[in-house]
């Protein structure tokens, strides 16, 4: 009877040891360099670690004012210089429900809201690619308009603002 309880031990040991691998290996929180290229083949997992870079593009060349936040962070009040970038970094959450929008404003472009990050779009093998670094224009071709830039040239994403929540 013993010998039973000890191989029943050990499968759950190698069973645990094999999670806590697989969950340290998405737990790397090394700092990348801002304009990294990304491989592509991240997200999937929980904890994934993702860079947000935010670039103003607007038309009339003003400084882009930017607030956004998460359930759990609020990232305060920024303020990009025309054709400069902001960026922030996390981890997707354990539940896959990380979520970041962000209020944009700029003068004469009014304002504007958008969700930068949600993991139905941007860590979802379902619709458009899982990004690591994922990095978006705002305004560049319209005032109402934000386009996620692909690390491989092609055509950006591009999506319409909404004037609220």
């Amino acid at each position: 009877m013993s010998f039973t309880n000890k191989s029943h031990v050990v499968t759950l040991l190698f069973v645990i040891s094999s999670i806590l691998v697989l969950f340290v290996s998405a737990l790397d929180f090394s700092n990348v360099p801002a304009e990294a290229p990304s491989s592509g083949e991240d997200g999937f997992l929980p904890l994934a670690k993702k860079h947000v870079v935010i670039r103003n593009k607007v038309r009339n060349r003003e400084t882009l004012d930017v607030h956004c936040h998460s359930r759990d962070d609020d990232l305060g009040l920024i303020h990009i210089p025309w054709n400069q970038s902001w960026d922030f970094r996390f981890h997707v959450n354990i539940w896959k429900r990380t979520k970041f929008v962000c209020q944009f404003s700029w003068l004469g472009g009014g304002t504007h809201f958008f969700s930068i990050f949600k993991v139905s779009r941007d860590d979802s093998i379902i619709g458009y690619p899982v990004c690591q670094e994922c990095i978006w224009e705002v305004g560049k071709y319209h005032n109402d308009t934000i386009c996620r830039i692909n690390s491989d040239g092609s055509l950006p994403f591009c999506f319409k603002m909404g004037d609220h929540f």
